[in-house]
Parts: structure tokens; sequence; C-alpha cells
């Protein structure tokens, strides 16, 4: 298996262990392994919104109040929405 190093097959590799993360039918075990794998992958410099810069800034300001008001998204991720909000 070659390694991915495109920001979008980095960013597609997160995301699986992201859903590894919040599923409860997986082991504690594999949950471990698969945040040791999202640092390492975040580590290599291209995080998860990699290419970020490129984005109209109005459109993130529209993503991150609609994520705010979101009732299907964690307090958890309002709150890092709403903290990236603030930083711009």
């Amino acid at each position: 298996m070659s390694t991915s190093t495109s920001p979008e097959d980095v960013s597609n590799q997160i995301r699986g262990y992201k859903s590894t993360l919040s599923n409860p039918n997986v082991s504690d075990e594999a949950k471990q392994n698969a945040e040791k794998m999202i640092n390492q992958l975040e580590g290599k410099g291209m995080p998860e919104d990699a290419g970020e810069g490129n984005k109209d800034p109005s459109r993130v300001v529209g993503g991150l109040k609609a994520a705010i008001n979101n009732p299907n998204v964690s307090e958890e991720g309002k709150e890092a929405a709403q903290q990236k909000l603030d930083n711009m």
C-alpha cells in the first residue's frame, strides 16, 4: 500500500479515523490507535482543513455560523466553531 501525500488524501484518512473514534462498537485499543494516527497525520503539516487559505472568508464565516446553530453539532464542535469565528 502506498502512502498518500496529497492534502485531500490525508483529509480523507483523518476523517476515517475520526469516525472510528465516534463509533461505539470500536474497541478502546482501536480508538487509541486512531487517535495516534490522527496526531501523526496532522503533524505532517497537512491538517484536515488543508488549503483553507484558498477559501472565501465570507463562506467560511457562514459555515461556522451554521455549525454553531446546527442542533446536530456537539457542544464541543459549537465551541470550536465559535472560537474559530472569534479568531477571524
